[in-house]
């Protein structure tokens, strides 16, 4: 069943079987503080300072990412990964840690997530990743080393805006997807590019009694011993290092005569019944003759490395969702059309606004997802549901990892404290710290715009044992937050007398007239019950707002 999980993608991974994914296609986001707050001041409708962090940046070089970098050349020799890219991972190491923390950090997430992805991906599998410019051609020696150099394809652009003026450099207008297999029987399928207006005008100039068309090379690049090398009405293409390279059966015109035996004759007889059916131009004497391909038989060309014929989600377009680096589903449609086939399965670990998936959906192979803000996740599932799809939770697809009792709740932390922490957080509405960090106490903020300025409530969440100390240190992390004034303290157990006596001391937060707790509890059963919540001045929450971009699709 098509499958959208909530979570750590890498944990994710780690329970998929191998070998059972036919195409990957990711777009990590590099700078995850940047995405994760234009994703929730665009799809909530309650906009966000600026000013406001509201996830720590990912790609923070902490201690544990630290000793995963130490220890990253051993899991890579686990992985089959080649001595001589392992050595250039111990360059960076030296090299970056000190001078560019952020993406030897971003580096050592993805490597971590790339190795699982091999493992994953079917010996026919494709995987493309979509790639920032400051950290691709990392990333790339990176996947040379993963998937082997020899199975890396393409370099696609796409060409996403049409112009950026941008002072003593060029205009940065594209974007680049590594294209990868995991060996040489991989899938591709036949994907044609409609032609443009302008590209007939430009290339169909010719016509006669068939209509019109263009004419192409008989020859190819290199020398060949067989009947290919050979000449032709006195013309050798060995002489210039070619050989003759005739049009496929398929993209002969349908009024062509296919004589008795033709695929069986040689090049040289081929030539002569294609020349007899006016199918060969002859340039002035001296030049190679060429065929005559007509529009009538052209659906298009091959795709292309370059593609500048899918624009990007605009901001009056149907697909728009509010997302900061959506993609068409075009561009989906086309990399999925060419690298799987119907029924295959795609897998897309950072599904984000769901692109991937509607494409997968569209084109009938079956999908799974994966996102770590349930912002995303709630998203999906809401698309999925409407009209666009009609498709139901349950039937059509699953989704795992949002706790809907207080014992998934408890099953969620004792497997993945981390996400159970990010997870409680955003289900009161709030802003999760976003990586695993000495953090002073502090797993999330809810936001609130007083006369005063920004202000926010700080969150902490406790999945095992609870104590009056901890609702005391909570208190000391409010008296050093400057723009905190009240604190939430969120807990798998019921607090103890003590512990609400301890809250009570914490006094008054006074605003508009109105008085508020200045630390208040929940617990999770409360908050799955919806009967409670933090009582904040006009909070900016995480919640999708209910029907605006599921009406419009």
């Amino acid at each position: 069943m098509n499958h959208l999980y909530y979570g750590d993608n890498l944990v994710r991974m780690q329970q998929m079987p191998k070998k059972s994914v036919d195409l990957i296609y990711l777009d990590p986001p590099f700078s995850s503080q940047k995405n994760y707050n234009l994703l929730y001041r665009n799809m909530t409708g309650k906009p966000v300072p600026e000013q406001v962090d509201a996830f720590c940046d990912t790609w923070e070089l902490d201690a544990e990412k630290e000793e995963l970098a130490k220890n990253m050349p051993i899991l890579m020799r686990e992985y089959g990964v080649q001595d001589y890219y392992i050595e250039f991972w111990r360059l960076w190491i030296q090299a970056l840690r000190n001078t560019q923390p952020h993406l030897l950090a971003y580096l050592i997430y993805m490597v971590q997530r790339l190795l699982h992805m091999k493992v994953i991906l079917k010996d026919t599998g494709s995987i493309y990743l979509h790639c920032d410019p400051t950290a691709s051609h990392y990333i790339k020696v990176m996947m040379d080393g993963i998937f082997g150099h020899e199975n890396f394809r393409n370099e696609v652009i796409w060409r996403r805006t049409g112009a950026h003026g941008r002072a003593k450099r060029w205009g940065p207008i594209h974007d680049t997807i590594l294209f990868y297999t995991k060996s040489n029987r991989y899938t591709w399928n036949r994907v044609l590019e409609e032609y443009d207006e302008s590209y007939i005008k430009n290339f169909y100039k010719l016509k006669d009694g068939h209509g019109r068309y263009q004419t192409v090379s008989l020859d190819g690049p290199g020398t060949r011993q067989g009947d290919s090398g050979k000449p032709w009405r006195s013309i050798d293409p060995t002489e210039k290092e070619r050989h003759w390279e005739l049009p496929p059966d398929r993209s002969l015109p349908k009024w062509f005569y296919f004589p008795v035996g033709y695929s069986k004759m040689t090049i040289q007889d081929r030539l002569d019944v294609l020349d007899a059916a006016g199918l060969i131009a002859w340039p002035a004497r001296g030049k190679v003759p060429r065929y005559k391909r007509y529009l009538s038989i052209s659906k298009g060309n091959a795709v292309q490395d370059i593609i500048p014929d899918i624009r990007p989600v605009g901001s009056q377009s149907k697909e728009r969702l509010g997302y900061p680096t959506q993609k068409p589903v075009a561009l989906l449609e086309r990399i999925i059309k060419v690298s799987s086939n119907e029924g295959d399965t795609v897998f897309d670990p950072f599904c984000g606004c769901g692109t991937t998936i509607y494409a997968a959906e569209q084109t009938k192979r079956q999908w799974i997802g994966c996102d770590i803000a349930i912002l995303s996740v709630q998203l999906i599932t809401k698309i999925l549901e409407s009209l666009r799809f009609k498709l139901i939770e349950g039937s059509h697809f699953e989704v795992t990892g949002i706790p809907v009792s207080v014992e998934e709740a408890e099953d969620l932390f004792r497997k993945e404290p981390f996400q159970f922490q990010h997870w409680a957080v955003e289900a009161v509405d709030g802003f999760p710290m976003q990586k695993k960090v000495a953090d002073k106490g502090i797993d999330g903020r809810i936001y609130f715009e007083t006369k005063d300025g920004l202000r926010a409530m700080v969150l902490s969440v406790k999945g095992g044992s609870i104590h009056p100390t901890d609702v005391r240190d909570l208190r000391g992390v409010l008296e050093r937050e400057e723009s905190a004034v009240m604190a939430g303290f969120i807990s798998l157990r019921e607090p103890t007398r003590a512990m609400k006596d301890e809250a009570s001391t914490g006094g008054l937060y006074r605003y508009n007239e109105v008085s508020y707790d200045r630390i208040q509890m929940l617990t999770i059963k409360q908050i799955l019950e919806g009967k409670q919540e933090f009582h904040t001045p006009s909070k900016m929450g995480a919640k999708v707002k209910s029907g605006q971009y599921i009406l419009r699709l």
